[in-house]
């Protein structure tokens, strides 16, 4: 799992040059933890990893560079990307 949130952390920091590496990394973390929910809230039969990634990389491809806005004005990603930003490591 942390091979797929590296490599769309990265994708993320490509595209965006506005958010810090914790930062890209929570908001992966956030994009890939809600598309599962909702998939499944749905009632879709779970797809695997592969699924999520091939959505969350689409989302950062046609988002990427605009989705520190977003989660700026959702109070859940505000709240963690809060924290991410002060997090030493």
């Amino acid at each position: 799992m942390n091979d797929y949130y590296e490599r769309l952390t990265k994708q993320l920091l490509e595209k965006n040059h506005q958010i810090s590496y914790n930062q890209a990394r929570t908001l992966v973390e956030l994009l890939w933890d809600d598309f599962e929910t909702t998939y499944a809230k749905a009632g879709w039969e779970y797809q695997g990893s592969k699924m999520t990634e091939k959505i969350v990389k689409q989302w950062i491809d046609n988002y990427g560079e605009t989705l520190h806005e977003f989660a700026e004005a959702n109070p859940k990603y505000k709240q963690y990307l809060s924290q991410a930003k002060h997090t030493l490591h």
